[in-house]
């Protein structure tokens, strides 16, 4: 479903991704690891449209999307939830969501999505016409998750989604994610709390200072002398 390959990225002429090879299929979720600095979040926002690449490839179901205004990428499938509750502040919660089915490519969906949005996060559907600026973090960070989901993407690109929340919240976020991989979609994300998002993950990808240096199934991760051993090495 996603394909990246040999690609080079970064700002200006600051090399940061040097090679990178990803490939994610439909209904797998990747946990994309690696130290600060190591260009997860720079990785994402390439495939996403926001930063051009500097050469290599990236493949949508088959379809060239590398280089496009992210717009054209979202609307062609691919969706990138930003860590930082990036929601629209003075829309209701209602109105955040009506703005995540704007690339969507099935409109007939849309109610039957915000359904099961308002079922899985019943806090979103009991704060539905309150401005996103009076939610807490976590909802927040839900919300824009939802506006992802309700787009009907072909892939979920998640930065950070355990970012400023209560830790309370982490677990159902993650089967969230968890759920939208079981049904069909590429999900890759990046995440700070890695024991947990193996747990929930198919399989790991870890970068430093820009390249690949390992992967596997999640599986082979689990345990934290194994992660500290990579976070830490040289």
């Amino acid at each position: 479903m996603l394909s990246v390959r040999e690609l080079h990225s970064g700002y200006g002429r600051v090399p940061v991704l040097r090679g990178v090879d990803l490939e994610v299929r439909a209904g797998e979720l990747v946990l994309l690891l690696g130290p600060n600095g190591a260009g997860k979040t720079t990785m994402l926002r390439t495939m996403a449209g926001f930063i051009s690449p500097q050469s290599g490839t990236i493949a949508l179901d088959g379809e060239e999307v590398g280089g496009r205004k992210p717009e054209v990428v979202a609307r062609r499938g691919l969706r990138l939830v930003l860590e930082g509750h990036r929601v629209f502040p003075e829309l209701t919660v209602a109105d955040n969501l009506r703005l995540g089915q704007l690339a969507l490519r099935d409109r007939d969906s849309y109610a039957q999505r915000l359904d099961a949005i308002r079922e899985i996060f019943p806090v979103l559907d009991q704060k539905i016409g309150a401005h996103a600026k009076d939610l807490s973090g976590g909802q927040q960070q839900i919300l824009a998750l939802a506006q992802g989901f309700v787009g009907d993407p072909k892939a979920l690109l998640c930065d950070e989604p355990s970012f400023g929340i209560a830790q309370s919240l982490v677990p159902s976020i993650l089967r969230f994610l968890r759920g939208l991989a079981d049904q069909g979609v590429a999900v890759v994300v990046v995440e700070q709390l890695a024991e947990s998002a193996l747990q929930v993950a198919d399989r790991v990808v870890v970068l430093r200072r820009g390249s690949v240096v390992a992967e596997g199934p999640a599986r082979e991760f689990e345990g934290e002398g194994r992660l500290k051993s990579l976070f830490l090495a040289s």
